[in-house]
């Protein structure tokens, strides 16, 4: 009976100690993870996956900032500059439009039109039938009709390196035909709104080029006649 008690008695105190060393051990836990730093890292969204985790060195808050999201702007067609001249016709020029004084002319030979184009001219608005005159003394090389110019002319310069060019004509001048010697001032043609100018919009699209041949008059390097007509 003694020997049955003492065990009995023996087990309880071990299971005391085992309880109680298992509690001892809990606190030991406890107090140790308060005093290790704890490190909390914040993702905001469209953070790099690859960042850099921080150094334990660091605060115990690190947040990574996104990279800011900038939207691409809609995409403006942009027209391609064409080579133009620096060389430019001999002698003063006329305004080819009758009436119009330099102080009125607007340049326009920069400015972007449709299909990518740059001008390359220069508009002279005036009334429907305002006589066009001839800029300069030259033959009249091609009397010509065309989707995007409507009625037009082709003059050459006397030394055959530069060609005028009228257009948006409602008609010719009675008896202008190929070959003919305009006289600079002479009347060649009038005012309208043929081909593309559009219906109403009265004016004379007129443009010079520097040509490589006379024989090749409708390929050449564009000049602004704007500073040409004002000077």
């Amino acid at each position: 009976m003694k020997w049955t008690k003492r065990r009995r008695v023996l087990t309880l105190l071990v299971s005391v100690a085992f309880v109680a060393a298992v509690l001892a051990l809990v606190v030991l836990l406890t107090v140790i993870s308060k005093r290790q730093p704890s490190t909390v890292i914040t993702l905001q969204r469209n953070a790099s996956p690859s960042s850099p985790l921080p150094s334990p060195s660091q605060n115990n808050s690190v947040e990574i900032q996104p990279t800011p999201f900038l939207a691409p702007s809609p995409a403006t067609p942009v027209a391609s500059p064409v080579p133009t001249s620096t060389s430019a016709p001999a002698g003063k020029l006329l305004i080819p439009v009758a009436g119009v004084r330099p102080e009125q002319l607007r340049d326009t030979f920069s400015e972007a039109r449709s299909e990518g184009r740059f001008h390359d001219a220069i508009d002279i608005p005036a009334p429907k039938g305002t006589p066009v005159i001839a800029t300069a003394d030259g033959p009249i090389v091609k009397l010509f009709s065309s989707e995007r110019g409507g009625t037009t002319i082709y003059q050459l310069s006397t030394d055959g390196k530069f060609v005028y060019y009228y257009a948006h004509l409602e008609r010719y001048a009675d008896g202008l035909a190929e070959g003919h010697f305009a006289r600079q001032g002479e009347t060649i043609a009038y005012v309208g709104d043929t081909g593309n100018a559009g219906a109403g919009n009265y004016h004379l699209h007129f443009s010079i080029a520097e040509i490589p041949s006379p024989k090749d008059f409708w390929h050449g390097l564009s000049i602004n006649p704007y500073p040409l007509l004002t000077r």
